[in-house]
């Protein structure tokens, strides 16, 4: 059994800022850093790092992305599958104000660029019962779905940053989904907590969901009952790679063989470490760190 991540790669320009811009103003950041970011590249880290073997599929553009491909290697993430092209890489500006809370303005970049050709040559290596992991950063979402399904794979799909593409999607044939409540709400209507889950599955009922709650929590649907895992309380410098934390951890346990409970709390725990150190990819740690 075998995982493909096939997601984001973003160069992050994070700004310290007093508070979040606001319409027509204009503020000085007190500090400028650049960290390796996307929702992909960080979930494929949190996937290693959580001691499971995972490919990463996407794209970098060829002048400037070359060290998010380095940034997967250091973390254990197969890399062969990254693809170069001649335009610019992905890329995100962050705002981050004092209480760690972040805004993020998102540029698609190479991630947009990748094509049905270039899909079907990643998917090659995969087959019955490997994982898809997909986020919603990457054109030809709803063609990899559909070549994941006729090769019978698992598809794990985090619907984020969350737009009407979505409904668009063969969402039918998704394993797992993990979203946060807004986008819970997005998928079947307002409504939160149990409520919330208990519609997804109504919704979704060949699926399992994992809800995440942010300072309240997770729950997850797995298949009959609803679980609720409580968050750990740290002090949080910078939340921007939280959720993915979370997922990658998360799924990394399932595939490990862990219960729903026992990957709940070791997600849990991750991402409240994650909080606790500046950057994306950077701030996710290593299991044995998580199991300490």
């Amino acid at each position: 059994m075998k995982i493909l991540n096939y997601g984001s790669l973003n160069i992050d320009y994070t700004y310290d800022v007093e508070h979040f811009v606001r319409d027509g103003e204009t503020i000085s950041a007190d500090r400028m850093e650049i960290f390796s970011g996307g929702k992909g590249l960080n979930q494929s880290v949190a996937l290693s790092k959580s001691g499971v073997q995972v490919w990463h599929g996407g794209a970098v553009g060829s002048s400037d992305g070359e060290f998010l491909v380095d940034q997967l290697k250091e973390a254990g993430v197969y890399t062969e599958l990254i693809q170069r092209i001649s335009g610019k890489t992905g890329h995100a500006i962050i705002q981050r104000n004092p209480q760690g809370g972040n805004c993020i303005l998102l540029y698609g970049g190479a991630n947009q660029e990748i094509t049905r050709e270039m899909a079907d040559k990643t998917l090659e290596m995969f087959g019955r019962g490997d994982y898809l992991i997909l986020q919603n950063e990457i054109s030809q979402m709803a063609y990899i779905m559909e070549k994941a399904r006729e090769k019978a794979m698992k598809i794990v799909m985090n619907p984020s940053p969350m737009n009407g593409r979505i409904r668009t999607y063969p969402l039918e044939y998704v394993d797992w989904f993990i979203l946060n409540e807004v986008e819970g709400a997005d998928l079947c209507g307002e409504a939160e907590g149990e409520t919330l889950i208990k519609r997804l599955a109504e919704r979704f009922p060949q699926a399992r969901i994992v809800l995440t709650l942010g300072s309240r929590g997770a729950l997850c649907w797995d298949g009959s009952q609803v679980l609720a895992q409580r968050a750990y309380r740290v002090e949080a410098v910078d939340t921007t790679a939280a959720g993915d934390t979370f997922t990658g951890y998360f799924m990394g346990g399932i595939v490990q063989g862990l219960s729903e409970t026992a990957a709940l709390d070791r997600a849990a725990r991750a991402a409240s470490i994650a909080v606790t150190r500046p950057g994306a990819a950077p701030s996710i740690p290593w299991k044995d760190e998580v199991d300490r």
